[in-house]
């Protein structure tokens, strides 16, 4: 641990400390919500990362992409909506970290209409442009298609048929990358972070109609539903929220935002503990005076 991330820790708990102690003493709960702001805005302004344990689903997830021979296509796509980013966002960027530095071809799809290509082609592009990616070389964004059962069907027969142009309009007959890349068959691994139920079709559809192996990332509501698709082998690893955003951020070497949003999430609560804690030792202690006051 360098000196500054020890300056930093011990300025966050004499921060903590005095703010707390400002609150309890004049009985002004602001005080706290500074403290909350303190904790929730420093670790994103300084780089704090916190020990950080590794789920077996994440870490499977790493493995298998991990294991792939270097050049393999992989389909990433972009299954979230907007609202979601905090979450969702940290896992696409890790996946690309990871696949970019294996030298792998990228095709990324959405079936999300409201923000999903934009945000499939503004993180991708700027992902690719630090490893030196060429677009329909190295990666692909086939964009959008409406009734994803259909899409998802569709391309185990001819991804071109689903999709004659990419996201920008260019024919796929033009694409360097596209030329034998005819359906799953040219396909050597699926990512598929979603925010909705998306991820039942890929399971269903693509895994197992077609034999795909398919790894995702969800939010941390949805999680505790696909246990039992890895369980079954269906599912080859999975990202759970924000957690399993950081986790893959630390398995690449890559922290992001995901890494700098658990920091903040576990100073938080680790200050709430801490104070109800203090709060519970103060009235005890002052309901244990007033009664020595009394004589009881």
């Amino acid at each position: 641990m360098s000196a500054g991330m020890i300056i930093a820790y011990i300025l966050i708990i004499i921060a903590g400390g005095i703010l707390l102690y400002m609150a309890f003493r004049t009985g002004d709960r602001r005080y706290i919500y500074f403290a909350v702001a303190f904790y929730v805005v420093f670790p994103v302004l300084v780089h704090l990362p916190l020990p950080t344990s590794i789920s077996p689903e994440a870490r499977q997830l790493y493995d298998a992409v991990d294991g792939l021979p270097d050049s393999s296509t992989v389909m990433l796509t972009f299954d979230y909506y907007p609202s979601t980013l905090a979450e969702t966002e940290p896992m696409s960027r890790a996946a690309l970290h990871h696949l970019f530095k294996k030298d792998c071809r990228v095709l990324t799809m959405t079936t999300i209409p409201l923000g999903g290509p934009s945000i499939a082609e503004r993180v991708t592009r700027e992902v690719a442009e630090k490893y030196g990616k060429v677009y329909g070389k190295d990666f692909v964004n086939l964009g959008y298609k409406a009734n994803y059962v259909a899409v998802l069907k569709g391309m185990g027969s001819s991804i071109e048929t689903i999709y004659p142009t990419d996201n920008s309009g260019t024919p796929l007959s033009e694409i360097p990358m596209m030329k034998d890349i005819k359906n799953y068959e040219g396909i050597d691994f699926i990512i598929a972070v979603a925010d909705n139920a998306i991820i039942d079709y890929w399971i269903s559809i693509v895994n197992s109609q077609y034999g795909v192996p398919v790894g995702t990332g969800v939010t941390a509501v949805m999680a505790p539903r696909y246990f039992a698709y890895i369980g079954a082998g269906q599912m080859t690893g999975m990202l759970g929220g924000m957690k399993g955003a950081a986790e893959y951020e630390l398995l690449v070497n890559e922290a992001g935002t995901a890494t700098k949003g658990m920091t903040a999430q576990s100073l938080v609560h680790l200050f709430i503990i801490v104070s109800v804690a203090v709060g519970n030792v103060i009235h005890f202690m002052e309901r244990r005076g007033r009664r020595r006051r009394i004589g009881v």
